[in-house]
């Protein structure tokens, strides 16, 4: 039964995935502007205590698509297509942060205390590895099914990419090492976690043979981004 559910798959269906991924990761200015306003949502939401806040930041935040990606281009050996991932990521965390921690100092005084949503957050535990586990393994089969990928964003909100980073800011802009290194610590184990999971659902599904599908997937996107780009300069 296992191998029925990972192998009941055609090659157009992990084509659209590659697609997808790859749509889903491309650094454009849209991608890392709703970066920017999940990470604020949330971390106005985190000050707040106000859980739904939080959750609704999760819903924008399109962070899960590089770190899929990553992991697809792990399981292909694709070097194009890992270091493309990894620098999106690495992008995005650097603006998330950034937004967050200047959202804390700019309104430190409104909201001088750290809330329990924020210390639970840079708590990390066993359960949070467990979590982010199975996330992967949700996501990562979820996007393979067309019926299923409107279940992202539910996806992305268990496992909680985003607050983790909102924390982080805001720890920086207390100047608190705990809050800094505990919700980092919880967003590099979300991220390893559904990378190992995501590795593995997409190793059963042979994704490898889709190899040459996500490097031309990869040189539209690109083609496109930079054509977008010269648009813009000529407005």
């Amino acid at each position: 039964m296992a191998l029925v559910l990972f192998s009941n798959f055609t090659s157009q269906d992990k084509g659209d995935t590659v697609r997808r991924l790859i749509s889903g990761s491309t650094p454009s200015h849209d991608f890392f502007l709703m970066i920017v306003l999940s990470i604020l949502t949330s971390t106005f939401g985190l000050m707040l205590g106000n859980a739904a806040i939080v959750v609704g930041s999760m819903l924008i935040a399109p962070m899960l698509y590089p770190i899929l990606s990553l992991s697809l281009g792990i399981t292909m050996a694709d070097f194009v297509v890992i270091s493309r991932s990894f620098w999106t990521i690495v992008k995005s965390v650097v603006f998330s942060v950034t937004a967050a921690t200047a959202a804390a100092l700019l309104f430190s005084t409104q909201f001088p205390g750290v809330t329990e949503q924020i210390n639970i957050i840079s708590q990390p535990s066993l359960a949070s590895v467990i979590v982010a586990i199975i996330v992967g393994f949700a996501g990562s089969f979820a996007l393979v099914k067309p019926q299923l990928n409107e279940t992202l964003p539910g996806i992305a909100i268990s496992v909680s990419l985003i607050p983790p980073l909102a924390v982080t800011g805001i720890g920086i802009a207390k100047l608190n090492i705990d809050l800094i290194s505990g919700s980092f610590l919880l967003f590099l184990v979300n991220i390893v976690g559904v990378i190992f999971a995501s590795m593995v659902t997409f190793s059963l599904m042979n994704f490898y043979s889709q190899r040459f599908k996500a490097e031309e997937e990869i040189e539209k996107a690109d083609q496109k981004l930079e054509t977008d780009k010269k648009k813009a300069k000529l407005v």
